[in-house]
């Protein structure tokens, strides 16, 4: 049976979670492979709305596998919240929620260098959301991280908290001018949040793989975008993990042979929120509109995003390096009312014409979008659930895109709730 990888291809905050809780209907298990609780995923249920930052957008489906892999970083007293959240709400957790032994674990400290270093940048601060998220794989990579599995295990989880809290106490008082952390204080904390989340830490990599052997539907769900990849992204102006599609096997401890199927998340527009270069972002009155009707502010934070036209070339680096096998297109309906809808096809530096994704960051920052414009539609396509029914401009746009990437368009979005949409192909 397929397994498929959903993946953003922008800046984030594509609609992901939406197009995850539409597919995990068909699916066995439901998988997140890396990012944090700095992401958040919104759905909407006959006009109830869910927001999910650690979870699994398939736990809001009864008697679907969840599973939090070793890619995330997993914030315990945030999880604890999320869970009983959801509890309170009705939502099944105690036997569909499963977290890997080797996730890693962000620690107060995580939070503390998070703040303190985005102090220190100044004006060249990354945006980052404050949780964490860096400084926790920072360790996971120095190989000086707390994973869940530590957390059932209160005298390693001791000593290793010790043993580096030295090193950060010394890095907080000294470099930081900041406020050092007392080893018993985490200990305690942290021993509660084990009592309360050791019944959900599993071996996820035996589960998924079992699940794949027995022929069931995996759903790989990442956070973020393709853009905030740490390797394939607008570096430094990035997430701290790998976004990416191939994120999917380290993050969850599965073989590349087992995915079969990419799709790929594309808002209508573009958004971005946070600092970093932007080229397509539109600076006046539209781009407030945009936001305004398209509710564009972060799930997890708030923060407004910033909103801008579409832009192929980050979307063919996108498809490129994820090896898209289908588009899920989403926010169409936001375009509609505009007379005209600008694509940008390449970008232009002293001269140059770029039409791929220029990797030195100082050019990426002083490029200027080269557009095409085709025109744009009056009639209102919220709600709309038959492809036929779209305006002859709006399915020209989708039909542009799809050639412009060489990719097919699958699924598309015409509005938050759950069944506002049009199927074109199954994903299982």
């Amino acid at each position: 049976m397929p397994n498929v990888v959903v993946v953003g291809l922008q800046w984030g905050d594509e609609g992901k979670g939406k197009i995850v809780d539409f597919l995990s209907e068909k699916a066995d298990v439901v998988a997140r492979y890396q990012g944090g609780h700095n992401a958040g995923h919104t759905v909407v249920i006959n006009d109830e709305k869910f927001i999910l930052h650690l979870i699994p957008s398939g736990i809001l489906y009864k008697a679907k596998k969840c599973l939090i892999g070793n890619g995330v970083v997993i914030a315990p007293a945030a999880l604890i919240e999320e869970i009983n959240g959801l509890k309170a709400r009705g939502v099944e957790i105690s036997r569909n929620l499963f977290i890997s032994k080797n996730a890693h674990v962000i620690m107060p400290y995580h939070t503390a260098l998070d703040r303190e270093s985005e102090k220190l940048r100044g004006d060249r601060s990354i945006g980052t959301t404050g949780r964490g998220i860096g400084p926790a794989y920072c360790d996971k990579i120095g190989r000086t991280g707390i994973r869940m599995a530590d957390l059932l295990q209160p005298a390693v989880f001791k000593e290793k908290l010790k043993a580096h809290l030295f090193y950060i106490n010394f890095l907080l008082e000294n470099l930081y001018k900041a406020e050092a952390f007392k080893a018993d204080d985490i200990f305690n904390e942290y021993m509660g949040y084990a009592e309360k989340l050791s019944a959900y830490i599993a071996d996820t990599d035996i589960i998924i793989n079992r699940i794949i052997a027995e022929k069931g539907n995996v759903l790989f769900e990442g956070a973020q975008g393709t853009m905030l990849d740490i390797d394939h992204g607008t570096y430094p102006f990035v997430t701290s993990s790998n976004a990416i599609a191939g994120g999917a096997c380290t993050g969850l401890g599965v073989g590349p042979t087992k995915i079969s199927r990419v799709l790929g998340v594309v808002k209508a527009y573009t958004t971005r929120v946070g600092s970093g270069p932007f080229p397509t972002e539109i600076k006046d009155a539209l781009g407030d509109t945009l936001r305004e009707k398209g509710g564009e502010y972060g799930a997890t934070t708030g923060r407004p995003r910033r909103c801008g036209w579409l832009d192929m070339v980050i979307l063919r680096h996108s498809a490129r390096i994820n090896g898209l096998t289908g588009i899920a297109l989403t926010k169409l309906d936001i375009l509609d009312g505009l007379d005209v809808i600008k694509i940008c096809t390449a970008y232009r530096h002293k001269g140059k014409i770029y039409e791929e994704f220029p990797k030195e960051m100082n050019i990426f920052e002083e490029c200027e979008p080269v557009y095409e414009e085709v025109k744009g539609w009056d009639t209102i396509t919220l709600g709309i659930r038959d492809f036929t029914k779209l305006p002859r401009t709006a399915k020209a746009y989708i039909k542009t895109i799809e050639k412009m990437l060489g990719v097919k368009v699958h699924i598309i979005s015409t509005g938050q709730r759950r069944d506002e949409r049009i199927l074109l192909k199954e994903q299982f």
